[in-house]
């Protein structure tokens, strides 16, 4: 046990010139304790001994949270996150031990990007997620919200009337704003609406979800520029698997949180990582995850700057196509 809590206190305080001896040493902490994770790493010929650098760890395929309970070690969760998909074989699970601990972490990075929640009014523009339970980023804006300390932050579901008069309102207002919207919802907002508020900040949070038409993200932002008269758009990356985020303050390139990081591999081997600048397969390793899996194999397609900062460019093809198929537990 004391070995396990001296490698969360190194994962609260990590940063860049340790994530890789860290991640290293969750690598082994989930090998040992994950049974899943442990038998697709033997699958793979790859074990702690012949594990000598974060270039040789293993990623569980993204579809292992679809259709196995992923968790290292053995414990009783809080609580339960799940993805949209419209039934459960669709659906992504991720156990939460800690929802402190999680909720935490999101606040760290948050502030590290944007300064303290206190200072901001949050307004939350995401109903396909309030329609439904077990999204963590309700909960995790939900607390947002409330670390404000603002009567003026909230959610809305469909009422754009009341949203777009809070808006007019807090235009005049001096205090710094942030209309946190899931993809679809803001188009249709901004289709009704028009504003000329510079100095609002845009977090799109990714999603269509067949409610509209499919767009790249480049149109995506010239509308809610043009809708919103704001000369950027920021976005949140984050999803059901992973406890960590990452945000881009403009043209799609996001910085991840301390507790992530974002490894290239090759599109038709997912066993081999790449260095090239062009269109990869993204590979996260998120520290945060310490009690699930920390090395995640998505399905997202990008490119990654400078070893840090990272695009996305799109879904591979095929995405239903499980992993776990690849592996009889």
């Amino acid at each position: 046990m004391s070995r396990f809590n001296s490698l969360i206190d190194q994962i609260k305080t990590v940063d860049s010139a340790n994530f890789d001896s860290v991640a290293l040493q969750v690598f082994k902490h989930q090998y040992e304790y994950n049974e899943i994770y442990q038998k697709w790493c033997n699958s793979l010929g790859r074990t702690p001994e012949s594990v000598s650098g974060i270039q040789d760890i293993p990623f569980l395929p993204i579809e292992f949270f679809k259709t196995h309970k992923i968790k290292t070690g053995d414990w009783t969760e809080e609580q339960v996150f799940t993805s949209s998909g419209t039934t459960g074989l669709n659906s992504s699970q991720h156990f939460v031990k800690d929802t402190n601990s999680y909720l935490n972490n999101c606040r760290k990075i948050f502030e590290s990007n944007y300064g303290p929640l206190r200072d901001y009014i949050i307004l939350a523009l995401l109903p396909s997620y309030l329609e439904r339970n077990g999204s963590g980023l309700i909960s995790m804006v939900d607390d947002f919200i409330i670390k404000t300390g603002s009567e003026e932050s909230g959610f809305y579901l469909n009422e754009f009337h009341e949203l777009s008069n809070r808006l007019e309102a807090l235009k005049i207002s001096n205090k710094k704003v942030i209309l946190w919207g899931v993809t679809f919802a803001l188009l249709d907002f901004a289709s009704n609406y028009k504003f000329d508020f510079p100095q609002l900040i845009i977090m799109e949070t990714g999603g269509m979800k067949g409610r509209r038409e499919e767009m790249v993200r480049s149109e995506v932002h010239e509308l809610l520029k043009e809708s919103f008269g704001v000369s950027n758009i920021h976005s949140e990356y984050g999803m059901t698997e992973l406890f960590s985020q990452a945000y881009s303050d403009g043209e799609g390139v996001f910085t991840p949180g301390r507790t992530m990081k974002v490894i290239g591999r090759d599109i038709n081997d997912p066993l081999t990582l790449s260095s090239s600048k062009s269109t990869v397969g993204l590979n996260i390793i998120d520290l945060a995850n310490i009690n699930t899996c920390s090395f995640i194999e998505t399905k997202d397609l990008g490119s990654v700057h400078n070893e840090v900062r990272f695009e996305v460019k799109g879904r591979i093809d095929n995405t239903d196509i499980r992993g776990c198929n690849l592996l009889v537990i």
